[in-house]
C-alpha cells in the first residue's frame, strides 16, 4: 500500500488522464472545448479534484517538492472553481489543461513506484 501523500499523487495522475481522455475526444481542440458546456463541467471538477487532493498533501511532502511543483496555484485554483465559478476563464482552463496538467502528469508519474506509472 502506498503512503498517504503518494496515494493523493495516484489519484492527481488519474485525474490528470481524465482530463487529457476528454480532451482528445474533443480532438485538442480549443474551439471544441469552448463549444462544449459538457466537456468544461468535467474538466472543471477534475480540476477542482486536482487541488482538492493537492490541500491535503502533507505540508513535508509539498515543503519537500516546492521545488519541482509549485502547490499553491493548484491549490488556489480548486478554490476559485468552487467559490467564485462564474469568474472562471475558459481561456485560462485551456491552457492549465494543455501547458500545466501535462506537467503535472510527469511529475505524479515520477513520484510513483513504477508499478503504478501510467502514460494514457
Amino acid at each position: 500500500m502506498l503512503p498517504r501523500d503518494l496515494q493523493r499523487v495516484l489519484k492527481i495522475r488519474d485525474y490528470c488522464l481524465y482530463i487529457q481522455n476528454d480532451m482528445r475526444a474533443l480532438g485538442n481542440e480549443q474551439s471544441a472545448f469552448l463549444a462544449s458546456r459538457t466537456s468544461q463541467q468535467s474538466i472543471a471538477f477534475s480540476l477542482l479534484q486536482i487541488g482538492e487532493l493537492a490541500s491535503g498533501l502533507s505540508e513535508e511532502y509539498r515543503n519537500t517538492t516546492k521545488n519541482q511543483m509549485q502547490w499553491q496555484p493548484i491549490r488556489g485554483l480548486r478554490n476559485i472553481i468552487v467559490h467564485d465559478y462564474g469568474k472562471v476563464q475558459l481561456e485560462e482552463v485551456w491552457k492549465i489543461v494543455t501547458e500545466d496538467i501535462p506537467t503535472l502528469k510527469v511529475f505524479c508519474n515520477e513520484q510513483l513506484p513504477p508499478e503504478y506509472r501510467q502514460e494514457e
